[in-house]
């Protein structure tokens, strides 16, 4: 069979899982990825109840819904992140705490540690999440950064991961960051960089997102070719871009999302500039066979018709690769 279409829940948290998982399999998902907020996973609980898993699957194999991984973004946002006031709207009080700032990532940390334990409990081999990134405001370098200062977020990033890898390792589970502008890694370069920091750590690897490449002018089917044996999971999230009024660049403009003024805008599958046939054939040639995770995120249309016009996009454009050479049937016996 073709790779199983799996539901990433974070734009669902808004609703109970169960709600979720029974419109999920009414739309044609396999499965869903699992975020860990709203009552989707709750590490904590994982932990501290055996049978908080057996419960989770059981309820989505009645629904017919399996789960392949889980994410952690929020939490691991503020591993590496300069932390202000921002990071309280999107921490547990328990990560949060009295908000000091290294106080913040060392239990962010910890929490991710918990959730490559929690991962092992559920039976799922990959967690995903973001990094935060000490250095992403100075991504546009002025005044001057010296290399010496990027170097040292590089550096910060790999002190603070190396630990939180050996754990995963440990657990047999994968960490696959989503290279995402606000991270360590968000072009190619940069995820080659966040590589070496951590010494090509066999726990370290990718979420691969194409939305997240193309309006920066990242070639998104590269991506895959450069780093096919560390692609650990895949969202599959639409964009466009070039299509504003001239106003607002790749930068945003400090506008929200879906103003006509745009350069760019995440769009529901099938309705971007994303070639998705490329991608397909990219993670055949490279061997990827796990789940392929619909983020839906589309601030123009109704969410529930867009994830079931998105799943039917992605099952359909999805495709085996060949176990035979197509000539194979002229060479002489």
């Amino acid at each position: 069979m073709a790779r199983p279409v799996t539901l990433f829940t974070g734009q669902w948290a808004d609703l109970p899982l169960e709600v979720l998982a029974k419109k999920a399999a009414s739309w044609g998902f396999d499965g869903l990825e699992l975020a860990c907020w709203g009552d989707h996973f709750e590490v904590d609980k994982a932990l501290a109840d055996d049978k908080y898993c057996e419960a989770k699957l059981k309820m989505l194999k009645k629904h017919g819904l399996s789960v392949y991984a889980i994410s952690a973004h929020l939490v691991g946002q503020a591993i590496c992140d300069n932390i202000d006031e921002r990071h309280k709207s999107i921490l547990p009080p328990d990560v949060w705490g009295d908000g000091d700032p290294e106080g913040v990532r060392q239990r962010a940390a910890q929490k991710l540690i918990d959730t490559a334990k929690a991962a092992k409990k559920l039976g799922v081999k990959v967690v995903n999440g973001f990094t935060g990134s000490s250095i992403w405001h100075m991504v546009y370098s002025f005044p001057p950064a010296s290399p010496k200062m990027i170097d040292a977020g590089f550096k910060d990033f790999g002190k603070r991961f190396k630990p939180i890898l050996d754990a995963f390792k440990a657990k047999g589970i994968k960490f696959a960051l989503e290279v995402h502008p606000t991270e360590i890694a968000f072009d190619i370069a940069s995820a080659q960089r966040a590589l070496e920091a951590v010494k090509n750590h066999p726990a370290f690897g990718f979420n691969y997102d194409p939305s997240h490449f193309g309006y920066q002018g990242v070639d998104y089917v590269k991506f895959i070719r450069t780093f096919g044996n560390r692609i650990f999971h895949t969202h599959m999230k639409d964009a466009w871009w070039g299509h504003g009024d001239g106003t607002v660049g790749v930068f945003g403009g400090h506008t929200e999302f879906a103003d006509p003024r745009r350069y760019w805008d995440f769009r529901s599958i099938g309705h971007g500039d994303i070639n998705f046939e490329e991608i397909i054939v990219a993670l055949n040639d490279v061997g990827y066979q796990g789940p392929l995770s619909i983020e839906w995120e589309d601030s123009r249309m109704d969410r529930e018709h867009g994830a079931e016009e998105a799943c039917r996009f992605i099952k359909k454009a999805d495709f085996k690769p060949s176990q035979v050479a197509f000539d194979a049937a002229f060479e002489k016996k």
